[in-house]
């Protein structure tokens, strides 16, 4: 039947520029090793939600890892800092300046306590946070390199990062965790110590808990049971600067992307928007997708006009924003694959999801050459049958007719993208034939069966 009245374009055009969103600050931090201890060893803690519910809307910022690993140091991140407010990255809602690895001392001190970095932070974390916060941007850290972890020091830690050091975002590892016999936890029990340390910190101080990033790197399922404890879970192992790594990374969640809701987001990794070996649409299909998941974004300030019109696309990250519905994209058809496929290097292809302004659809071509895409409308569980569509184009900027039935777009890009917006336009034209989309027992009005089963 008919497809769109006029065909999609994809030809960018500036956007406007979403409302501004409240910052905060975040620290990253591995997880369990046993530097310094105390003697509590084998406390229960029963698994129900510990972590206040905030933020509603995604972490939005920067992240060291994925272009400078351990080379860092506090000129590096206020200098980082500047250019995420020059660039206007921080206008579209990147605020958060995360410190990924390498920040601490190997040691504790002889009270107990993480010390930053003299040689790399001189100056120590509350000067940096300072200066970060003085210009409206919030920071965070992490660390999985064998640095002083948290097992059994949870309070004295959350307390240092949030009241001391002025973080407002923990990253937790689940590295080096020592043996079984000692612990006595499963790495629920062990997540749970953290959250519960945050909590108490929260109450304590009067301030609010600091966001809570839990990273098992997907390996218990934690979409089952993280959004008990914080509001973000690493769904799978680290990214690389690649789209096979962002294929695998987009097959893997495309069976656990159910789990997202408001509080409660799947975390795909950094983004390497700008890094490694990424075509432009190879680029904006991860970035497509990244926000579609609802996952937080996480960059590399790269300041190439490419990379920004991607990293400022504002229509997209509204998706990935939306204070009115929290849910992710899934799947509806996998397209080169029969549907429930796992194929890391040809994930699902048909994606739609709700959203606040109608219902959302993301098309992947996940072939190495360019190719035509279809799909029926009311293959989305979020299509209403007997409707017509208005279509917006969420690269292009722009409107592109009233889809009736189906919605075709040729020659999309080898690994590119297609990400539509859908509105209700109101009754299809009568008359139409089949008269049932799904032609599986459409009943004529008399009661008569019109196609067979």
């Amino acid at each position: 039947m008919s497809t769109m009245s006029e065909k999609a374009t994809f030809q960018p055009k500036p956007s406007t520029a979403p409302p501004p969103i409240s910052l905060a600050l975040g620290v990253a931090l591995a997880s369990f090793s046993l530097l310094h201890s105390s003697s509590n060893a084998g406390t229960h803690h029963p698994a129900v939600p510990r972590v206040g519910r905030l933020p509603e809307t995604l972490v939005m910022g920067y992240n060291t890892w994925n272009a400078y690993h351990c080379e860092i140091s506090q000129t590096l991140i206020l200098e980082t800092t500047q250019l995420i407010k020059s660039l206007g990255l921080s206008d579209v809602g990147y605020n958060y300046v995360n410190i990924d690895d390498c920040y601490s001392e190997k040691q504790r001190n002889t009270n107990g306590d993480i010390v930053a970095d003299k040689v790399r932070f001189p100056m120590g974390m509350r000067w940096l946070t300072d200066r970060i916060h003085s210009v409206g941007l919030d920071a965070g850290w992490y660390t999985c390199a064998l640095y002083p972890g948290s097992f059994q020091n949870e309070e004295r830690d959350a307390k240092l990062f949030s009241e001391e050091w002025g973080f407002d975002l923990l990253k937790y590892d689940n590295c080096a965790v020592p043996y079984d016999n000692y612990t006595r936890e499963n790495i629920i029990g062990r997540y749970t110590r953290m959250a519960d340390a945050i909590t108490a910190q929260s109450k304590a101080s009067g301030k609010a808990p600091m966001v809570f990033s839990l990273c098992d790197w997907g390996n218990q399922q934690p979409w089952l049971w993280a959004k008990r404890l914080g509001q973000s879970w690493r769904t799978t192992g680290d990214i690389g600067p690649n789209w096979a790594s962002v294929a695998n990374i987009i097959n893997q969640n495309s069976f656990y992307s159910w789990a997202t809701d408001f509080y409660a987001h799947g975390d795909l990794d950094m983004l390497e928007v700008g890094n490694g070996d990424l075509t432009y649409e190879e680029a904006k299909a991860h970035f497509t997708v990244w926000s579609f998941m609802k996952s937080p974004l996480l960059i590399l300030a790269s300041a190439t006009p490419e990379t920004l019109e991607i990293l400022k696309n504002t229509e997209v990250i509204a998706i990935n924003q939306d204070p009115v519905v929290g849910t992710a994209v899934t799947p509806f058809r996998w397209g080169v694959n029969p549907n429930w496929s796992n194929n890391a290097s040809h994930p699902a292809q048909y994606w739609s999801g709700e959203s606040q302004n109608g219902t959302i659809v993301m098309m992947l071509n996940v072939l190495d050459e360019p190719a035509d895409m279809f799909f029926n409308l009311t293959e989305s569980p979020w299509i209403r049958a007997g409707r017509q569509y208005s279509v917006r184009d969420l690269w292009s900027h722009t409107d592109n007719g009233t889809a009736v039935r189906n919605i075709s777009v040729e020659a999309v890009p080898p690994h590119g993208v297609v990400a539509l917006l859908l509105r209700d336009a109101g009754d299809e034209p009568e008359g139409l034939e089949p008269r049932c989309a799904v032609r599986d027992w459409c009943i004529d009005k008399n009661g008569t069966l019109l196609y067979g089963n």
